[in-house]
Order: C-alpha cells, then sequence, then structure tokens
C-alpha cells in the first residue's frame, strides 16, 4: 500500500499538480492513442508542455507586478487583514491543519479519490450527463485543500477513511459538474475549440453568461470588439494600446496614493529610480505580460483539443477537457480581459471600504489572482454573451461576491485567523452555501448537495436532449442543426 502511495505522490506533485507537464502528459497519450508517429507525439507534448510554460510566465508575471499594489496598500494604511488569493488560502489551510494535528497528505489522497471519481462519472456520461474532465492541476490542489477544511469543520468527529471517501465524493462530482456547465458557453466562445473551463468560478461563468444574454442579448448588444473609436480615440482599438493606458491610469493612481518614500522603503524601487518612469514600466508591463499569456494559450490549446480526441475516442468518448481559464483570453475580445479586471477591481475594493465603514471583525485585501482571473475571465463570457454593458457589470457584481461572501465564510469556518482564503468566485458563494446546508442539517445536508449537483447536469440535458452531446462530438453537425431550428 506504501509503495502505490509513494507512486501516486510521485504522480501527483511532480505531473498532476504540475499543469504543463500534465497537459503535456495529456497530448503525448492523445497522439499515440491516434496512432501518430512517436515523434510528432513527442512534438505535440513539446509544443503544449513549453506553450503553458509561457502561459505560466504570462500568469506570473501579472501577479508579481501587481504585488507592490496589494503589499502597498495593506502597509501604508496599516490593514491587519486576510489576502483572498489560492495561494493565501492553500497557506492558510496548510497552518490551520498543522494547528489540528492533520497531516497535508490528507489533501494528496483527497485529491486521487476525486480525480477518480470525476473520471468514472464521465466515462458514465450516458447515465451522468456529465461531460467534462477537470485537468487544471493546481487549481484542484488548491480546490481540495479549502474543500477539506470546510469539510472538517462541518464533521469535525468524522473518522479519517469515511471523511476521505465523503469529500472525494463531494469534490469529484463539483469538478464534473461545474467544468459540464462550461461546455457549451465556452464551445460558443471559441466556436467548438474542443474544451471548457476548469478554473474557480465556473458556476460564476455559467450564471453570468446567462444573465447577459437575457439581461442585454440580442441582435442590438454592441460587443467590445465591435467599437470602433473614432479620431484620436482610435488609438483604443489596439488591444496593447488600450490596456497599457487604463493599466497606466489605474496604477498611477494607485502609486501615486502610496507615494514614492514608501515605496522606497518596502524595497520595490530605489531611491534614484524616477518614480514616473517605474509606473510607467509597471503598466506597461501588464501589457507585455498579457500578450505572453495570450501566446501560451495558442501554443497549447491546438495541440490539447487535437490530441484529446484520442483519449476521447478510446476511453471517454465525447468528453472534453477542463482547462485554465486563461485559454479563453485568446478568443472573444481582447479587451474584455482589460474591463473585467478593472471593473471587478472596483467592485472588490468598494466592498473592501463596505468592511472597513461598517467595522467588520474580518478585513479583505484584494489578491490578484481573483481580481483578475475571475473577473476578466468573466467579463470574455458575458462580453460574448451580452456585449459592453455586460463585460462591465457582471465583473463589478463578482468583486463585490469575493470580498463580502469570503469575509463571511473565512470567519465562519476560522480560516480568516491564518490570513487567507481561497476568494475566487465559486468558493466565495457556492461552497459557503453547500457549507452551510452540511453544517446545519448534517448528512442530510450532504445529501441535499449531491442531489443539487447530481440534477444540475439532468436538467442542462433536458434543455436540449438532441445537441446535448452533440456540441463536444461534432460541432459543425451542432452549428447546422441549431441554425437549422432558426
Amino acid at each position: 500500500m506504501d509503495f502505490l502511495l509513494n507512486i501516486w505522490s510521485f504522480f501527483a506533485s511532480n505531473i498532476l499538480t504540475q499543469p504543463a507537464y500534465f497537459i503535456g502528459l495529456i497530448v503525448l497519450i492523445g497522439y499515440l492513442l491516434l496512432r501518430k508517429p512517436i515523434y510528432e507525439a513527442f512534438a505535440g507534448f513539446i509544443k503544449a508542455t513549453v506553450g503553458y510554460m509561457i502561459l505560466s510566465v504570462g500568469s506570473g508575471g501579472l501577479v508579481n507586478n501587481f504585488r507592490p499594489i496589494l503589499v502597498g496598500l495593506k502597509d501604508r494604511f496599516n490593514l491587519d487583514a486576510m489576502v483572498i488569493d489560492p495561494y493565501f488560502g492553500q497557506n492558510a489551510v496548510q497552518a490551520a491543519m498543522e494547528n489540528i494535528g492533520r497531516t497535508f497528505s490528507d489533501v494528496m489522497i483527497l485529491l486521487l479519490i476525486a480525480f477518480i471519481f470525476n473520471l468514472i462519472l464521465v466515462r458514465l456520461k450516458k447515465y451522468t450527463k456529465m461531460r467534462a474532465v477537470f485537468t487544471t492541476g493546481h487549481v484542484q490542489m488548491q480546490q481540495a485543500s479549502t474543500a477539506f477544511w470546510l469539510i472538517l469543520f462541518c464533521f469535525p468527529s468524522l473518522g479519517s477513511t469515511p471523511m476521505l471517501i465523503l469529500m472525494g465524493v463531494l469534490l469529484g462530482l463539483y469538478w464534473a459538474v461545474a467544468s459540464n456547465l462550461t461546455v457549451e458557453i465556452t464551445q460558443d466562445l471559441t466556436e467548438g475549440g474542443g474544451f471548457c473551463v476548469a478554473h474557480q468560478q465556473m458556476f460564476g461563468l455559467a450564471l453570468f453568461s446567462k444573465l447577459s444574454e437575457k439581461m442585454f442579448g440580442g441582435k442590438n448588444s454592441q460587443k467590445l470588439e465591435d467599437i470602433k473609436f473614432p479620431g484620436f480615440l482610435s488609438i483604443f482599438n489596439e488591444n496593447m494600446v488600450a490596456t497599457a493606458v487604463l493599466m497606466t491610469l489605474f496604477f498611477g493612481a494607485i502609486l501615486l496614493v502610496l507615494g514614492k518614500p514608501y515605496m522606497v522603503e518596502a524595497g520595490f524601487i530605489a531611491e534614484s529610480q524616477n518614480f514616473f518612469f517605474y509606473i510607467m514600466t509597471t503598466s506597461l508591463n501588464f501589457a507585455v505580460y498579457l500578450a505572453i499569456l495570450q501566446l501560451g494559450v495558442r501554443t497549447f490549446v491546438t495541440e490539447l483539443t487535437n490530441s484529446f480526441q484520442g483519449i476521447s475516442n478510446s476511453f471517454l468518448p465525447g468528453a472534453v477537457p477542463g482547462i485554465d481559464c486563461a485559454a479563453t483570453y485568446g478568443f472573444g475580445s481582447p479587451n474584455a480581459v482589460t474591463v473585467g479586471f478593472l471593473f471587478g477591481a472596483a467592485g472588490q475594493f468598494l466592498a473592501i471600504i463596505a468592511l472597513i465603514l461598517l467595522k467588520s471583525p474580518t478585513l479583505v485585501i484584494a489578491g490578484f489572482v481573483p481580481v483578475f482571473f475571475d473577473n476578466a475571465t468573466i467579463a470574455v463570457f458575458a462580453n460574448n454573451k451580452g456585449g459592453v454593458k455586460a463585460a462591465m457589470l457582471m465583473p463589478f457584481i463578482a468583486g463585490l461576491c469575493q470580498v463580502f461572501g469570503s469575509a463571511i465564510i473565512a470567519s465562519w469556518v476560522g480560516l480568516a485567523a491564518y490570513g487567507g482564503y481561497l476568494g475566487m468566485f465559486d468558493w466565495a458563494v457556492v461552497w459557503p452555501i453547500f457549507t452551510v446546508l452540511m453544517k446545519f442539517l448534517s448528512y442530510a445536508g450532504v445529501a441535499v448537495v449531491i442531489i443539487i449537483l447530481i440534477a444540475i447536469p439532468q436538467l442542462q440535458y433536458r434543455a436540449h436532449p438532441d445537441t446535448y452531446f452533440l456540441i463536444t462530438e461534432d460541432y459543425d453537425a451542432y452549428l447546422e442543426k441549431v441554425n437549422a431550428k432558426k
């Protein structure tokens, strides 16, 4: 048993939770199953792995670029608060578990059980109606740790093995159902890209896409990519220029409030460095890292979707891979990413100010991952379904939910005391609801959560049974059928 556990630990640590290698492995296996020559399969592995590494460089650069502002706002105004961010959230869970004598290895076992259950649910898609495999390994690790703590909070006296089985079923079901919710909207956005989103805001994407379509959809809804500015404003027609200018205004305003003396004292810039050009460089780097991220997306997404046909044909017919939300940034309007970030940040900052004014016992510091990746992704999908107004309103609402929801749940379950919480939409809104049901209804609450999750894909299927599986199996045939109905 220890031997098998060691093999799993090695695989989980070096491949499953390292998404570049996991995506590369999927591509390699997929091409081999398609009977491609070994050299072509290996080339696909390299392109997919390097592409994801490029995406990671862009993502990491965006996070690091924003760090001085987050640290500065916390230190400059003496805010002692928890940070809503997946990495801070994972560290908080680790510290909390150590405090009660639990080891983090339990989280790795939970991840294995949940991932296997996700695969089983998709394999039985004829009955479950679930079509998506969650392949975003680092996100799985973050969610497994947070889910572990939330369920442990609800059932503190449950034995170790029953606890892991219960957690694995709930988390695996969430992965399968939530990523499945994004299949239609992602296929629509990418025009049959052959993947869906497996990240931290899957319920949010489905909800805001539906709201965008209901509130702003229709032939007259103007999308961001349709806007053509006249005169000197035409410079904003270029995504790179628009991003650079808007970020200069955003970063510049906050950095001026923080002031050069603080930035020097904190070690972010040298005394001799010109503050104006520091602001310019920080702002322009945002456009640089966003361009790098989009290059990474283009590099690995094609390889993944093409090769996944081998896995789909052999083991999981009709299934699609669920991948990082950043993979959608290469589709739709490039400006949606910037708009989503700005309006999501506005929502988060407004909610934080409200917590301060209301003298909340738990204050929140905005983490870059939720404020950017949650809200930029929501804007991309909202713009696709409802246009400009949706791309501005939906991230703003999401920003409010991320802060208020995280403050409430993290305080209740005790993670606020350890300085962090995952904080992204599903974990600030959906999982708190699950936690309330399980805490107050006990095992009846678990049954309610499971029934709700199982029912969601069944309801999706009943809404359009003739095209439900066709959209992943043959997108062109799906379009023909849909157009024939109009």
